[in-house]
């Protein structure tokens, strides 16, 4: 891996991940298309560590108070809105822990194709579409339930298939069970937290069980470049969604499923 690789597959990583596109589709293709070698484990630690640390500092007030509470609620019983919160994003986790762990195999070998990825860019674009233009949008996440939090734990869940996008579908289906765009992309970064530190624990874990050999200078710029890109998404994100909507992502994602297409057509 070149240094330019390692700068545009952690620019992809950190843009990607916090916006309903795919990070996995985006960082699969230009080894599929473009022939680049496999960015290997050390490089997905690398990314999910800046991205981790983006989403946690970008949310460190809410994160704090919901770690404050969620605490509270274990050792002294004392129960609020941040607690319930806490509680629910720890419920709406474990369906995604329960589907990596079962069939992450099964997915890695059947799954991560082009064909895949172009598919389900464009069927979950229309389906982001279609319950965005249906949306009430008349709640908050601390209108949140245990049904509506497991329902959108299985909904992560199916973003362990590729160009499904774990934003993309939780935004879905948030903004399906009434919650406002900003809310559902709320509790869908705050969601990424415990996930994220769990996929990059088990990468962690694997690598240093392997003899992969680091290069520092490439993990630097992967943990760097995906932390600042994802930051400046995250905070964007939030400021422009309520006015701009879902449309442009849709339109993106059409696009993108459909040139794909077309190029494995070619090919």
């Amino acid at each position: 891996m070149t240094y330019f690789e390692a700068f545009f597959l952690a620019l992809l990583q950190g843009f990607t991940e916090f916006l309903p596109i795919s990070s996995s589709a985006h960082l699969i293709l230009p080894s599929a298309i473009l022939g680049w070698p496999d960015q290997g484990l050390a490089f997905d630690v690398a990314v999910h560590v800046g991205t981790l640390a983006a989403v946690v500092i970008y949310f460190r007030k809410e994160v704090v108070a919901l770690l404050t509470a969620w605490v509270g609620s274990i050792v002294k019983k004392e129960h609020n809105k941040e607690s319930n919160l806490a509680w629910l994003i720890v419920l709406a986790t474990i369906p995604a822990a329960l589907f990596g762990l079962l069939f992450k195999d099964f997915i890695e070998i059947y799954l991560r194709s082009a064909w895949v990825i172009a598919a389900t860019t464009i069927v979950f674009g229309l389906l982001l579409w279609w319950v965005d233009k249906n949306a009430t949008l008349a709640k908050d996440e601390y209108q949140m339930t245990w049904k509506k939090a497991l329902f959108l734990g299985i909904a992560q869940a199916m973003a362990m298939i590729p160009g499904t996008s774990r934003s993309g579908i939780t935004i879905t289906a948030a903004l399906y069970l009434g919650f406002t765009r900003e809310a559902a992309a709320r509790f869908s970064f705050l969601m990424s937290i415990p996930i994220i530190t769990l996929a990059g624990s088990y990468l962690g874990l694997k690598l240093a069980m392997s003899d992969i050999s680091i290069h520092l200078g490439l993990l630097s710029t992967g943990v760097i470049v995906s932390f600042i890109s994802a930051y400046i998404c995250i905070h964007f994100f939030l400021k422009l969604i309520s006015s701009m909507g879902m449309m442009p992502f849709v339109i993106y994602r059409i696009l993108l499923g459909s040139s794909l297409l077309v190029w494995l057509a070619l090919h």
